[in-house]
């Protein structure tokens, strides 16, 4: 059998990055998300700030509308309520559900990254009417998640202080993490 062509093996390859970005940021915010209680969702540390919640709403809201139908539709639905996304639920018993909505909007994103194939990266799908090739459309929401993390691993940081449960090498560690990372070789 033929190698394949350096060509040829990065549209796979691109795929299985997305596919291990989106899943490692999922991970990392449900990390986070799991070090707080159903009322400390609701946390708003100043005004005009956006609770875990909120940040949860918009970006399952996000996830929905962008990956629905992603190559045949345009990525922003005639149905979504971006607007309603930022409104901070009425308490915390709603909390639970908002989980599993979270749940399965990402689910409906990694359904895609399965379905997809190398040939479609360059193919044409539209976000607000503007053309992005299914390469760009996912790049710009692997950064769009990226930031939204972010911001729930620093919600989580300043409800919990420190009592935070580290994501990554603790706070003065790093060489002892490094020392063991060359042990393993």
């Amino acid at each position: 059998m033929p190698t394949p062509s350096a060509a040829d093996a990065l549209g796979p390859a691109l795929l299985a990055s997305f596919r291990h970005s989106f899943q490692q940021y999922k991970t990392l915010a449900d990390r986070a998300l799991g070090q707080l209680s159903d009322a400390e969702w609701l946390h708003r540390p100043a005004p005009g700030s956006n609770s875990a919640a909120v940040i949860v709403q918009h970006m399952a809201g996000n996830l929905r509308s962008r990956f629905t139908d992603f190559l045949t539709t345009d990525g922003e639905k005639p149905t979504r309520q971006r607007d309603q996304e930022f409104e901070e639920p009425q308490s915390a018993a709603g909390i639970p559900a908002l989980r599993q909505e979270w749940e399965a909007a990402w689910q409906v994103l990694f359904d895609l990254l399965n379905e997809l194939q190398p040939a479609d990266l360059l193919r044409t799908v539209t976000i607000r009417g503007e053309a992005h090739s299914v390469l760009e459309a996912v790049q710009r929401q692997v950064a769009h998640y990226a930031s939204h993390v972010g911001q729930l691993v620093q919600l989580a940081k300043i409800i919990r202080g420190d009592d935070f449960q580290s994501l990554s090498i603790p706070r003065g560690q790093s060489q002892q993490f490094n020392q063991a990372m060359q042990d393993r070789k």
